[in-house]
């Protein structure tokens, strides 16, 4: 049995953490638990998953702990349990719960960090190491293709960086270039039938690169009608972003792939509303729009307000690159002091 406790209560419950202290203990409970049962990226993934589903479902309570993975009370009991609340894990297991002791205090509490993750892993490593097995696990508690495929991309991503401090994202368009855009969301259009716009449109020349604006996977790469040449990545936050009217891709990307933010994935153009090749339409442009997953349906969203921090989050980081190529490295300009370990004075 793991029954090491990983981090104090009283600490959680008592002091205010930094967002670097939350994802300190969250990672050390994924590599402590995860270290003799599953790949702690797996135990993350499901973390996370729930944790992006809690922020924009209404209906489902927000776990506001280090770990937001949750087990309703029938199942972490028994069905046939009557007791409320916490429970010895030896009754548990009798009334054919799947609460587990995860910090040897004999006691399965559905509301102890440790419990619950020491009960996913377990249940994760009954079905086996593979990423298959791991598929398998994710269905048989999930029940729908749409959440295994989104967990899987958060594994992957977390795997490929080796971290779950992935929160960065820079604008669509490398910001030294010249672009114009301005919200658009909901604007009419008609080319294939009346609709209403789920993106914001950013206008700059052919030819210019289009970048990630986040960790992710490429889920979607090819023609379509309406966009063009476009590109979908899902991240690790249950978002798909689209790159829509693209001229080419940059060379040597395809589906699978994992990106980083400021990737350069593709290049401004006017490719779209025809069959395949299609081209010169409208000006040229990269539409890009954003779909969240909340679990049950896949919903666009306004990326504008994102686009406008992002934008100048990338303008600050420039200049900020900038002012250091601008201060002079003297590291090189030895002193006679650095050589000979005295003075720099001379006699």
């Amino acid at each position: 049995m793991l029954w090491i406790s990983v981090f104090s209560t009283d600490v959680l419950a008592n002091e205010e953490l930094s967002r670097e202290e939350i994802l300190q203990q969250r990672m050390a409970y994924y590599i402590h638990f995860g270290e003799f049962l599953v790949p702690w990226y797996y135990l993350a993934a499901i973390d996370q998953y729930e944790r992006n589903i809690q922020s924009v479902r209404s209906d489902i309570p927000k776990r506001d702990s280090v770990i937001a993975i949750q087990f309703s009370e029938e199942y972490w009991n028994g069905p046939l349990n009557s007791t409320d609340g916490d429970s010895p894990a030896s009754d548990i297991s009798y009334f054919g719960g799947v609460g587990l002791d995860g910090n040897g205090d004999g006691i399965a509490d559905r509301n102890n960090d440790e419990d619950i993750i020491y009960t996913m892993a377990s249940y994760l490593s009954q079905f086996g190491l593979e990423e298959e097995n791991f598929r398998l696990a994710l269905y048989e508690y999930y029940y729908t293709e749409e959440a295994v495929n989104q967990i899987m991309t958060i594994a992957k991503i977390y795997k490929h960086f080796n971290s779950i401090d992935l929160e960065t994202h820079v604008f669509p368009i490398p910001v030294q270039h010249s672009y114009s855009y301005r919200s658009t969301w909901g604007a009419n259009r008609g080319w294939g039938g009346r609709r209403s716009h789920e993106g914001t449109d950013l206008f700059a020349s052919y030819g210019i690169p289009v970048v990630s604006t986040s960790h992710g996977v490429i889920e979607v790469m090819g023609w379509n009608n309406f966009g063009g040449w476009r590109i979908g990545i899902r991240d690790n936050h249950n978002s798909y972003h689209y790159y829509a009217h693209l001229a080419y891709y940059n060379k040597g990307l395809k589906v699978g792939d994992v990106v980083e933010p400021g990737t350069t994935i593709g290049f401004v153009g006017s490719s779209g509303y025809g069959k395949e090749g299609t081209s010169g339409k409208f000006p040229p442009h990269l539409h890009y729009g954003i779909y969240k997953f909340d679990g049950r349906t896949e919903w666009a969203f306004d990326p504008y307000p994102s686009l406008v921090q992002w934008e100048k989050h990338s303008k600050q980081a420039k200049q900020s690159s900038r002012r250091e190529c601008l201060t002079p490295d003297l590291s090189h300009h030895r002193t006679y002091g650095s050589i000979y370990g005295g003075s720099t004075k001379m006699n």
